[in-house]
């Protein structure tokens, strides 16, 4: 008897230990699931108007330019408003900028940055501009009556899945506005890529923001920060009104000191341009503007620029290339969701890149979640694992030896982007995420040290 009590205690603690360690084995395989996912279909839905009018648009894209019918409203931006305490608090706080530049990290130009204008308050607004986004329905109605309706309500209640630590604030701001160059400052990037429309246009939950660029520039400037610009997608953007764009920005603040040129390989310093959603118009039209035989020819005039296209499908590097495009970025924040924003094709795409005379910009991002904004969007989300996600799509960037490195995002709140600081909040029904157990300012943190990093590996690659 004695002997059967002692064997069933033992089978007891064998099978606790072997469930134990089962539960072990699955919590390691989802979290390197959650860090490198095998794949994601081109077709799963996803923000920044990456929906299934894709494959109809790239259809009709062989035979004429296609009207933008839809506009980066999908990938916008929202934070809340906490503002005037916090604000205030800054206001009161706030060294002088020479003091500043003494503390903070020197800034890395090869470290460029994508930043929204697009956010509003009552305060200095007249009204919510995108902390109240609209709840996005899924293009299925069957699925989509499955989902919550309406839009947000701020401030208590923003269209964002974390929390900014500025609250609800207003992108006119001057104490945000200086507030955040000094939060990129400190993180040692170098170039801000403002998101920009034509004078008069915005998304389609937006305010035209252009009258906002002199201040972004003045304030980058006292922070030793560049500004390039992020050209959104319009309704009927072709080679023409691109001529217009490009010469309109250098003609009105290419001679302010923050202005971004790039030095070439040939010595040339040359303004540069990211071109979102580039993929909707037809390499023909492109090259109207980006070679020299084009008929619109941008090329060799005093309005010459990097042009930076953005690839989504292996087969854009191809249009990319023929079009006469100078490079190449991925944008998406998504590990495995899109071919270019998979981090395993970085080095196919970089040498590629290297036998056509391109430059290759991988984006990085410290995660994505945009439930809030498109609550039927689970899958596509990916979790931060307190700043693991985010160091091992560095890691993934680095080992490609890019000349430049994009962050998606210093504040896109609306797909769960940014590396600006957020903070713990709790309101009614709705639990924001958050950094714990790390401070609010960890993924600046993180990006200053992945700076520094990057500094110490491109100065091997150059010996």
């Amino acid at each position: 008897i004695l002997n059967y009590d002692i064997m069933a205690r033992f089978r007891r603690r064998t099978c606790i230990i072997l469930l134990l360690f089962i539960l072990f084995i699955c919590s390691i395989m989802m979290a390197l699931k959650t860090l490198r996912p095998d794949r994601a279909g081109f077709g799963d839905p996803f923000g920044l108007g990456l929906l299934p009018e894709l494959q109809q648009r790239t259809v009709l894209l062989d035979s004429k330019q296609n009207s933008l019918n839809r506009v980066q409203g999908d990938t916008v931006t929202r934070v809340s408003n906490l503002h005037s305490i916090a604000v205030n608090t800054m206001k009161a706080s706030m060294p002088p900028i020479n003091k500043l530049e003494e503390e903070l990290s020197s800034p890395n130009y090869n470290f460029h940055i994508f930043y929204y204008t697009w956010y509003g308050n009552p305060q200095f607004d007249g009204k919510y501009i995108h902390w109240n986004h609209p709840l996005l329905p899924h293009w299925d109605p069957k699925i989509a009556n499955n989902y919550p309706k309406g839009r947000h309500n701020p401030p208590e209640d923003i269209g964002a899945n974390f929390y900014p630590e500025l609250g609800s604030y207003s992108s006119k701001d001057p104490t945000v506005i200086e507030a955040h160059m000094k939060q990129m400052r400190s993180a040692s990037t170098g170039v801000i890529v403002l998101s920009w429309y034509p004078p008069g246009m915005a998304d389609e939950n937006g305010e035209p923001t252009d009258d906002l660029v002199p201040v972004i520039l003045d304030n980058a400037y006292k922070y030793n920060l560049k500004v390039t610009f992020h050209i959104e997608p319009y309704k009927d953007r072709d080679d023409r009104s691109m001529y217009h764009n490009v010469k309109y920005i250098i003609d009105k603040y290419g001679s302010h000191p923050a202005f971004y040129r790039h030095k070439t390989s040939t010595g040339r310093s040359l303004p540069m341009f990211y071109v979102y959603d580039s993929y909707v118009t037809i390499p023909e039209i492109w090259a109207n503007l980006l070679t020299v035989s084009g008929s619109q020819s941008i090329r060799n005039t005093p309005y010459d620029a990097l042009f930076i296209a953005l690839l989504v499908e292996e087969r854009h590097k191809h249009d990319i290339h023929r079009s006469g495009f100078d490079g190449m970025y991925t944008y998406f924040a998504t590990n495995g969701f899109s071919y270019g924003s998979s981090h395993h094709n970085w080095a196919s795409l970089k040498a590629f890149c290297d036998s056509n005379n391109l430059m290759f910009i991988p984006s990085v991002g410290p995660g994505y979640i945009d439930t809030s904004i498109r609550p039927w969007n689970n899958h596509n989300t990916r979790n931060r694992v307190n700043g693991k996600y985010y160091e091992t799509a560095f890691s993934a960037a680095l080992l490609v030896r890019p000349e430049i490195i994009s962050i998606t995002s210093f504040n896109e709140w609306h797909e769960g982007t940014q590396i600006e600081k957020a903070v713990p909040k709790r309101t009614g029904q709705v639990v924001y995420l958050d950094y714990k157990p790390h401070k609010p300012n960890v993924y600046l943190e993180l990006t200053q040290k992945w700076s520094e990093k990057y500094r110490k590996e491109q100065e091997q690659w150059l010996m």
